[in-house]
């Protein structure tokens, strides 16, 4: 409303009493906050463009555009009939070496060993006999019995029956250990070997089915079967849009204020607000356009808010419950930088008020110092009391403008 002022005319006439015609509003105690507003991007909680590690045409879609998957879930299968042969020999080939390591372990060897024990124990026997044939011709050559021919015959073949053993022995020795040992890392190396072919097949055939990595909704399948998809290129994107986050920039300072956990608001085409929180504030600054970027999440159960939209960010960076709250018209600034209230006391007289403001929000600004709750300050036409010398400002009279009548809105 504008105001007016009644003050003197020409020099010496008779001096009349200034009225200015103001709103008021009264100094309540509520609830204010610090609100960051911004416009954000939405983006899904998780996305994944899934690239296929192998290049071959697809067979066949198990799911289409649009489609709730679950993680794991297979979405399309590629072309894998000459990965599917090579892995059934790849397979064989693993079983057949898997089988020779165990007939090496549990059968080859042991025979083995056994037999080697057989024959150790054999010429253990025959060399204690043929001992025992030496010292009886040693005895009957000092008796005079036999000629010393004998004994020497009996010497040789006490040798050679000590030799036979010896060998046998050895060869017992290096079965029950190194040879052993040998021969079964040797058929374990080939078991292995034969089992990372196989493996390695199992996973280039494994590569042919599609699967979901994540649950979410089907949003791209550029391909049809029958195509073969150039290789590095996503064949299918799933996302995750159960919950969404809104990037947006702000100022650093305003970023400042903000922390991880701070409640905040999106705002979608409908006004409606839908709850959500801070989750990440940039370290870093933005070399582009100088902004901090700030994430916003939200649930979207029914799907309400989609990838790529744009709507405005609300962030509460601090609440204060009981705060005594002016309109922001009510606020008059110095050329020094003082803030000052215009208070209409309960006979109507206009006041200046030195104030502290803290929390603006909106058409809100919280005072700190300076008024009380329940106190009337002017608003409209406070600005013109505001000119007024002291002197001249205390001989002032106030009229207050009548309450406005809130316009219906138009019909559109």
């Amino acid at each position: 409303m504008c105001a007016s002022l009644v003050s003197c005319g020409r020099k010496g006439a008779t001096e009349a009493t200034p009225v200015v015609t103001v709103d008021v509003a009264p100094v309540l105690l509520s609830q204010i906050q610090r609100t960051i507003r911004a416009q954000g991007l939405i983006y899904p909680r998780q996305q994944a463009a899934i690239v296929p590690k192998v290049t071959a045409p697809i067979k066949k879609a198990y799911v289409q555009r649009g489609a709730h998957v679950r993680a794991g879930q297979v979405l399309i299968e590629l072309e894998n009939g000459d990965l599917a042969g090579a892995t059934a020999e790849s397979r064989a080939t693993y079983d057949q070496a898997q089988a020779n390591f165990e007939t090496a372990a549990k059968a080859t060897v042991p025979q083995e060993v056994q037999k080697a024990e057989l024959d150790a124990r054999a010429a253990k026997d025959a060399l204690d006999a043929q001992q025992a044939v030496y010292d009886n011709r040693q005895r009957l050559l000092q008796e005079g019995a036999i000629a010393e021919k004998e004994v020497n015959d009996a010497r040789a073949t006490l040798s050679q029956a000590r030799s036979q053993y010896e060998t046998a022995r050895k060869r017992l020795e290096d079965l029950q250990g190194f040879a052993r040992d040998q021969e079964l890392k040797a058929a374990a190396a080939q078991r292995d070997a034969a089992r990372g072919r196989f493996q390695s097949a199992e996973a280039q055939l494994g590569y042919t089915r599609i699967a979901s990595p994540i649950d979410g909704v089907v949003t791209d399948m550029p391909f049809y079967a029958g195509e073969t998809p150039p290789s590095g290129q996503p064949i299918v994107t799933v996302m995750d849009v159960s919950q969404v986050i809104a990037r947006t920039h702000v100022a650093p300072s305003e970023a400042a204020e903000l922390k991880v956990g701070d409640l905040a608001n999106l705002i979608g085409a409908d006004g409606a607000p839908i709850a959500a929180k801070v989750t990440q504030i940039s370290p870093a600054l933005d070399a582009a356009n100088t902004t901090i970027e700030v994430w916003v999440q939200a649930d979207n159960p029914d799907g309400a808010l989609r990838p790529g939209s744009s709507l405005r960010v609300e962030m509460i960076a601090k609440t204060v419950p009981d705060a005594l709250v002016v309109p922001k018209a009510a606020i008059l600034t110095s050329p020094s930088g003082a803030t000052f209230a215009i208070v209409i006391d309960k006979d109507d007289k206009p006041h200046r008020r030195k104030i502290a403001t803290g929390i603006r929000d909106g058409g809100k600004v919280q005072v700190t110092d300076g008024l009380e709750s329940g106190q009337r300050v002017a608003t409209t036409g406070a600005f013109e009391l505001f000119k007024l010398e002291p002197e001249v400002l205390s001989k002032v009279k106030v009229q207050i403008a009548p309450a406005k009548e809130e316009e219906e809105p138009e019909e559109t």
